[in-house]
């Protein structure tokens, strides 16, 4: 009983990054929505996606046990947990390619040098603070929202990676964001407003640029007239940020935070974009 226990280790089996789901859930989400119908397929998509993600977890675990950053009494767990999560992803690889959704599977090509890259950065103890790294993996992860329209709609459409491109952008600046965000919180004391300003600028660039982006795409009626509105909402985010530091804040109370605004970014981008 006790060996069948330290098998169910939360921290290997369940990413320990909450906020890192919303780079998933959030395109996965679009891109169902934007289908004008939800496939059977649909079902193999999401527990593809799903594990897919589940998988980084043991295999990160794995390598630091082995770069001797964890115990080896965890790598059981990891191979474990590696293993069943294989497993249910073969049998929803399997479905989809049943379903004769055989091009959708290309998608997760991009992923696999990034990941590969974040395994490196993990055995030389140096992923952390890599925001490069992390704008790239949610290019990666926003992959799923053209996946799960063509799914829906049973056939490719050019569209798809409209929607891929808006969810990347928004995951990007969201990360910024976030960065910006945890240099506020260490500060000893609210700094004046014209450093407020220059710290926030490369976050206000990136939310900036997302907003006329998506109103110069529905002013030209390429997407949308109103999905500029979730980039709005972004956008105010930054402003509000940038003018109430977070000092002294908890990371989990700027995570929450975070959460919230891009999942009323995710209903409002959805909303938008049925109404058409």
């Amino acid at each position: 009983m006790a060996e069948l226990r330290s098998l169910f280790v939360r921290h290997v089996a369940i990413p320990q990054e909450h906020g890192s789901w919303v780079f998933l859930l959030s395109p996965l989400l679009i891109g169902l929505f934007a289908a004008e119908r939800f496939q059977p397929a649909g079902w193999f998509l999401i527990a593809a996606a799903v594990l897919v993600f589940l998988l980084r977890q043991p295999i990160t675990i794995m390598v630091k046990v082995w770069s001797g950053r964890r115990p080896r009494q965890e790598l059981a767990a990891a191979s474990f947990w590696l293993g069943v999560y294989s497993l249910l992803l073969v049998g929803a690889l399997a479905g989809l390619l049943l379903n004769g959704q055989t091009e959708v599977l290309l998608l997760a090509a991009p992923g696999l040098p990034i990941f590969a890259w974040h395994l490196y950065l993990v055995s030389r103890r140096a992923e952390r603070r890599q925001a490069g790294v992390e704008i790239l993996a949610t290019g990666a992860l926003a992959l799923v929202a053209p996946a799960a329209l063509w799914v829906g709609e049973g056939q490719y459409d050019p569209i798809g990676w409209a929607l891929w491109l808006l969810t990347w952008l928004q995951a990007a600046a969201s990360i910024v964001y976030a960065y910006l965000r945890l240099e506020q919180r260490v500060l000893p004391s609210v700094p004046p407003l014209i450093q407020r300003w220059r710290m926030g600028s490369r976050a206000l660039l990136y939310t900036s640029f997302n907003l006329l982006f998506s109103l110069a795409a529905g002013l030209t009626s390429l997407l949308p007239s109103w999905i500029f509105l979730p980039f709005l909402l972004q956008w105010l985010e930054t402003l509000w940020g940038i003018q109430h530091p977070a000092v002294g804040v908890k990371p989990t109370r700027i995570g929450l935070r975070q959460l919230l605004v891009s999942t009323l970014f995710t209903i409002v981008f959805i909303v938008v974009w049925r109404l058409g």
